[in-house]
């Protein structure tokens, strides 16, 4: 680490740990109980246009669309306004879409920690060019993403794109110089910046008494320039006659003129416009998620956001020589799924398939088209495989950072793992992302010794020791290791199939290593459906289940009174009948040996949870906590509850689910179903969040009636903290960027400035990208109890701009006990220099429409328009009709100097006389050209005018022909 980047980092240590400094919206809380976040900010304009893409999809199809569009819809109304109807409309979960928001409001409020220090990310010091450049990158990066289907690192490029363009309404004087609309320019990058305040330019002058409500120079108001505050936390200094932000951490507000004219929330300077700013910055950010969608379509826009009503298909495959009966079961298993659920609000949002086996894995095929994915499975062929272990870590590292978090990803193997060293990458990917992983495992040894093959060479049959890796990697996902042989695996894939309904919930899940005989019990409440309960042990295993009104069935009872069991390897899965038996059941395992219980249903009614860290002082708030939380110390949760308005939390615990070990939380309510839970002291050990309270919604079977939920993904605490922050997580290709990192440990949740030791650093990205960093770092004596250490990751010339990278890095203790991990994410964004929109401009229209609506049917109306990017612009990609139900053709000719210009032709009835295009180009440049038909009321023929459509992308097309009818055509810039 250079001395600069150890500087820089240090920095934002100090930063963060400073009372009051932060200086926008307040990222995720308002604790004054009046004040509007980033993170409602973000929300409510994620949830508006969410809502009114679905809206335009269904008025396009002929359906209703009922829900009142405004500030008060939850993602649950708008997850089931935009659902189609059918059989399972009442199963809906919106925990995809809920995660979704909170990864686009967590990254929003990471700004604040990474780019806490920098004037263009927040728009202060008047730096308007460098806070547009940060979003017209940002939003380019966002458009080439999805248009890779890397919607995960789009997500997290927009919520930070989101901070600084919302910040530009409480940083700057917008509000006061009366304007009522969004500042468009901004999103623009082809339209100048204008009514800027000169460098020299006076701005303000000292506020009376406290109070700054006229500290705006009223010369720079009645010019209409604009201007924003000076904001430093380390010096007075700022251009003489200039703004500040304000508040107690900004030095430049001591020096005259003194005060601020922030609006970051009721207590700021100009706090009395904040809820203006809000305002204007929710219609600001619908206006950026608008510009979006049309240029990447409704479809993938929606995809973005979230809006799922499934979860994804995912398979990772061994394909060597003896796995010939396992791609066939995995073939007929997604087969089915496929075809039961095509064309159903049930069929998977995506799919995605990953082979593997040795020496290579890969590639990655993510699809919505199930019949590309039919494809691609039917080429699957098992063949080589030279030594037994197989690259399945490899390939399993793709999946899970391609995969929606919370996804649920199926491995097929026979093999042990070659890279097996990738074990705590992988956990830290599981954590990271909260997927859950299941094995399928044929032909595993009952000894833990390998046997030779008849012909004498080693048989690929895995040892107990093989297995014990991927059943450590399912157990810290929430997943299960099914170890069965070929000829049963037909039978163990109906947990594949359970998945993939609508609405899984986990009720309960514990894991018993090394087995005791113990008694289970776990809440059914009257929205679940579906219940199964999984069982993984040794073949003596045996166990009992007794419903809430003690009726028993045992597990020699292959159809019973409360199941139906069947059994395949170590699986036994139990479909229950729970119907009218709400209330506590419980299951009795007797078992020496280790095994697992879980039991899952399907219910609307689920939740989400993210670890928080605090910041403490007067303005303290919270931002998402990477990797694990220390041992011994505090922890905070941000947990939502979804599925329903109606529920009552009354308990969130940390469970140790292979023990008896509980720690309970303290639930602050923060509105909406969501829940600020901090936990005391939370020892060493492998935890799972579970959470109870009482549903008295009307949708219940009985009301009200206890429930409980179960998060898969343990949260493992560590006395390590690995620390990291990249200065730009866009990164162009060909470039190599430094990521610095800082490791410390602690004793009882407390940084131990006087420890010392050497810890072991691995650094692994998903793309294999060159990479270079330290094996080992280590805290000297006197060292703080930190240490620092630099990971360069080079990106290739020929990434593809949009392509996603995940880097984890991870120290271990000279002990190799303990881990801990920072996940950094990167979008490959290369630079764009077309930012100039395409250019419509109208030819002709064919004839015109009847005055009478009455006779609009018999009529037909043409337009023509010549569309082009300019001669060196990248050229146009999509054109699509925003509005209107006509006919559009293209075709392609060359211009005068060599440019291609695309010709729109669109025909519909007179009863639809408006036109409305959107042209894309190939960096996501948006233009929209509209015509409208007139009444006639001549028979003559009339010409009109060339319309000013000229662009610096291209020339002025010239009109060749005579026109029946005037078009209002015009490039509207949105």
């Amino acid at each position: 680490m250079t001395a600069r980047q150890t500087v820089m980092l240090l920095m934002v240590v100090v930063v963060l740990s400073l009372p009051g400094l932060i200086h926008c919206f307040q990222p995720l809380f308002s604790f004054d109980g009046n004040s509007t976040t980033h993170r409602d900010i973000t929300q409510r304009a994620v949830l508006r246009k969410t809502a009114e893409v679905c809206r335009d999809i269904a008025a396009s199809e002929g359906r209703d669309f009922s829900l009142t569009i405004d500030d008060s819809l939850s993602a649950d109304m708008v997850q089931r306004a935009c659902s189609s109807t059918g059989t399972f409309t009442s199963l809906l979960s919106s925990v995809l879409f809920r995660t979704a928001i909170a990864n686009m409001y967590f990254s929003n409020a990471k700004v604040d920690v990474v780019y806490a220090l920098s004037e263009e990310h927040h728009f202060d010091d008047e730096t308007f060019q460098g806070g547009r450049d940060v979003i017209t990158a940002g939003v380019s990066a966002v458009k080439a993403s999805v248009k890779l289907e890397n919607f995960v690192a789009g997500r997290w490029t927009l919520g930070r794109v989101c901070h600084t363009l919302q910040d530009f309404y409480s940083h700057s004087n917008w509000v006061e110089l009366g304007n009522k609309a969004p500042y468009s320019t901004l999103i623009r990058p082809d339209q100048p910046l204008e009514n800027l305040a000169g460098p020299s330019t006076p701005t303000c002058r000292n506020c009376t008494g406290g109070n700054c409500a006229d500290n705006l120079l009223p010369d720079l108001l009645q010019q209409g320039l604009l201007t924003s505050g000076y904001f430093n936390i380390f010096s007075s200094a700022k251009p003489a006659g200039k703004c500040s932000h304000g508040g107690s951490f900004d030095k430049t507000s001591k020096r005259d003129p003194v005060g601020g004219i922030s609006k970051d929330d009721v207590g700021s300077s100009h706090g009395s416009l904040h809820h203006k700013a809000a305002d204007l910055a929710v219609n600001a950010t619908m206006e950026l998620l608008e510009d979006i969608r049309v240029a990447v379509g409704d479809e993938n826009f929606l995809r973005l956001m979230g809006l799922s009503q499934s979860s994804v298909l995912c398979f990772v495959i061994d394909t060597t020589g003896s796995m010939s009966d396992d791609i066939a079961e995995a073939k007929r298993v997604s087969f089915e799924i496929i075809d039961s659920k095509r064309g159903t609000q049930q069929e998977p949002s995506a799919y995605i398939l990953v082979p593997f086996n040795d020496p290579g894995f890969g590639p990655l095929i993510m699809t919505t088209d199930a019949d590309v994915f039919k494809d691609s499975i039917n080429m699957l062929s098992a063949n080589g495989g030279g030594d037994v272990p197989e690259l399945c870590l490899s390939g399993l590292q793709l999946a899970l950072t391609a995969a929606p978090p919370s996804s649920e990803i199926f491995i097929f193997t026979d093999a042990p793992a070659k890279d097996a060293h990738l074990k705590s990458t992988i956990t830290a990917l599981i954590e990271s992302t909260k997927s859950v992983v299941t094995f399928m495992l044929t032909d595993v040894l009952a000894s833990r010794r390998r046997r030779r093959s008849a012909q004498g060479g080693i048989s690929r049959a895995m040892s107990q020791s093989d297995a014990q890796l991927y059943r450590d990697l399912a157990r810290a996902s929430g997943g299960q290791a099914i170890e069965v042989t070929k000829s049963d695996l037909s039978v163990a894939t109906s947990v594949i199939e359970d998945s993939s309904a609508s609405a899984v919930v986990t009720v309960f899940q514990v894991v018993r290593n090394p087995g005791i005989p113990d008694n289970f019990t776990f809440t059914v409440d009257g929205s679940l459906r579906n219940m199964t309960a999984y069982i993984t042990g040794a073949s003596s295993l045996t166990f009992s289940l007794t419903s809430p009104t003690g009726v028993s069935q045992s597990s020699s009872q292959s159809s019973g009174p409360l199941a139906s069991l069947t059994t395949a390897g170590n699986l036994r899965r139990l479909s229950l009948d729970t119907d009218n038996q709400t209330g506590s059941w419980q299951i009795s395992v007797n078992s020496n040996s280790p095994y697992s219980v879980k039991v899952t249903g399907q219910s609307s009614v689920n939740f989400i949870y993210n670890l928080v860290e605090a910041h403490e002082g007067a303005h303290g708030d919270f931002s998402l906590k990477e990797g694990r939380p220390l041992s011994g110390g505090n922890a905070s949760l941000l947990v939502s509850v979804t599925g329903s308005d109606t529920v009552k939390v009354t308990e969130v615990t940390l469970f140790d689910s292979s023990g008896p070990t509980e720690v309970n939380g303290s639930l602050q309510s923060m509105g909406s179903g969501n829940f600020l839970v901090t936990f005391s002291g939370v020892p060493p050990g492998d935890f799972v969040v579970r959470l109870k309270g009482e549903d008295s919604s009307s949708t219940s079977r009985s009301a009200p009636s206890s429930f409980q939920r179960q998060a898969s993904t343990q949260i493992k605490t560590s006395s390590i903290s690995v620390t990291s922050q990249a200065n730009n997580t866009n990164v162009e290709p060909g470039s190599t960027v430094s990521v610095p990192f800082t490791v410390t440990t602690s004793t009882n949740g407390v940084v131990n400035d006087s420890a010392t030791g050497t810890f072991t650093v691995r650094a692994n990205n998903d793309r294999s990208y060159a990479s270079t960093s330290p094996s080992t770092v280590t805290i000297a004596t006197g060292g703080g109890g930190a240490a620092n250490g630099t990971v360069t990751l080079t990106v290739p010339s020929t990434a593809a701009s949009g392509t996603d990278v995940t880097l984890t890095i991870e120290a271990e203790n000279a002990a190799a006990t303990d881990v801990n991990y920072a996940v950094l994410r990167f979008s490959v964004a290369a630079k764009v220099t077309d930012v100039t929109r395409p250019v419509c401009q109208e030819v002709s229209t064919s004839t015109s429409c009847p005055s009478s609506s009455s006779l609009c049917a018999s009529s037909q109306w043409e337009f023509i328009a010549n569309l082009t990017d300019g001669i060196n612009g990248t050229g146009i990609e999509s054109i699509t009709v925003r509005q209107g139900n006509g006919t559009l053709n293209t075709s392609t000719v060359a211009g005068a100097e060599g440019e291609n210009i695309t010709v729109a032709t669109y025909s519909a009835s007179c009863c639809s006389q408006n036109v409305e295009l959107a042209v894309v180009d190939k960096v996501g440049n948006v233009g929209t050209c509209v015509g409208q038909a007139r009444e006639s009321t001549t028979s003559a023929p009339v010409t009109t005018a060339a319309l000013n459509t000229t662009s610096t992308g291209g020339p002025t097309l010239s009109i060749s022909r005579c026109l029946w009818i005037s078009v209002a055509v015009s490039l509207l810039w949105k």
